[in-house]
């Protein structure tokens, strides 16, 4: 429901306050193709908007001075009946949806999507922890028994899909030991999990064209559903792969668009080179997913959502699903963060339960939060 008139029409944004909220994840996470460990914490900027006495908190990367222009703006220009927030707040979109949740009492899943429900919300989602956790280990068989135990952790946590990081010979190993072990590890991780559970690989642009064609011919039996930024986007690769995938009856499906994509990669998708966007929920923003899904489902083109790395994406994800058109998996990055009580949302048998709680359903503990703010955050 994009109807404000029910918005105090007095009411204005009366204080912002952000901090750095930092957590960790249930296991160190190590490298991948392009980049070091990961290590074991998150961390995040939360950012608190009060307006009308009500607060919404959210992911926001706003600057203090930035954030002190918008002090004192009044509710009937924040909120836009085109799309739902006007462009000068989209920076603060994920706190003004919650607070909004707040107002209307009800979640921002429904508010997006414009469909009340009556039990909470399954979303289906996958495992994104499964890293180069083995790179100590001096044999294929050594890796691939680690990460089969950690791609079981994540099942007996409900988990039914696992996305697995690829690229080892990119940097951190031989070229071709490395490209080995990518296609032992994948093969042994389909081994422990079941037919039933969807695989994904990720190789951070660390393969070529030649090297993806391989590792998608050895790890045939796995069954993979996609296969994510194999190499930089590039229009004349991406067609001579999908070209060859046809000819060995691969059904894989081609997904990028994380970080720094090709400018043109939209262009691609709809000419069918590539299947599914991945721009980041977080920095692309729901409200800008909600206008892209639109035109990618003209052509058929699915959405897949990065979030890594940003504990908040997973519930922000979670609450995008039902009104983004195409959204395949929410990415799910498994950790706790003090002073954020997560319990509404669980994980079984491949889902999320999104809880019917106003807003976000993130219980934040005000008087943690304010103290961060006064140590270590900022106010205007």
């Amino acid at each position: 429901m994009k109807n404000f008139n029910e918005l105090d029409a007095s009411w204005r944004i009366e204080k912002i306050e952000q901090v750095v909220m930092k957590g960790e994840r249930r296991r160190l996470a190590g490298c991948n193709a392009r980049l070091g460990v990961h290590g074991k914490e998150v961390s995040f900027p939360m950012l608190s908007i009060t307006i009308g006495g009500i607060t919404g908190y959210g992911w926001s990367r706003i600057s203090k001075e930035n954030a002190a222009a918008l002090v004192g703006s009044r509710v009937g220009d924040i909120f836009s009946e085109k799309q739902w927030i006007d462009d000068r707040f989209q920076a603060i979109q994920f706190p003004l949806l919650d607070w909004l949740g707040q107002v209307r009492n009800q979640p921002v899943y429904e508010l997006l999507s414009g469909t009340k429900t009556t039990s909470p919300l399954l979303v289906p989602c996958y495992d994104t922890s499964l890293y180069f956790d083995d790179l100590h280990l001096a044999t294929d068989a050594e890796a691939v028994r680690l990460l089969q135990d950690e791609a079981m952790q994540g099942y007996n946590e409900g988990f039914r899909g696992f996305k697995i990081k690829v690229g080892r010979g990119a940097m951190h190993m031989d070229l071709m030991e490395g490209t080995r072990r990518d296609i032992a590890i994948v093969n042994g991780i389909r081994e422990a999990v079941g037919p039933a559970c969807n695989i994904s690989i990720d190789a951070n642009n660390g393969y070529n064209l030649n090297l993806t064609k391989h590792v998608l011919k050895e790890t045939a039996q796995s069954n993979l559903l996609w296969i994510e930024e194999a190499f930089h986007e590039d229009d004349r690769l991406y067609r001579n792969l999908k070209e060859w995938m046809a000819e060995q009856q691969l059904n894989v499906l081609i997904t990028d668009g994380e970080g720094l994509a090709a400018k043109p990669i939209v262009e691609w998708a709809e000419q069918g080179l590539i299947d599914a966007i991945q721009y980041d929920l977080k920095d692309y923003g729901i409200i800008n997913w909600l206008k892209l899904a639109e035109r990618l489902a003209r052509s058929g083109v699915k959405a897949a959502p990065h979030n890594y790395g940003g504990f908040y994406g997973n519930y922000a994800s979670a609450h995008a699903y039902q009104a983004i058109k195409g959204f395949l998996f929410v990415e799910w990055d498994e950790a706790q963060v003090p002073g954020i009580d997560t319990s509404g949302y669980s994980i079984s048998d491949g889902k999320i339960s999104v809880p019917q709680a106003p807003g976000f359903g993130l219980h934040v503990d005000k008087s943690y939060y304010d103290n961060q703010v006064r140590d270590n955050g900022w106010s205007v």
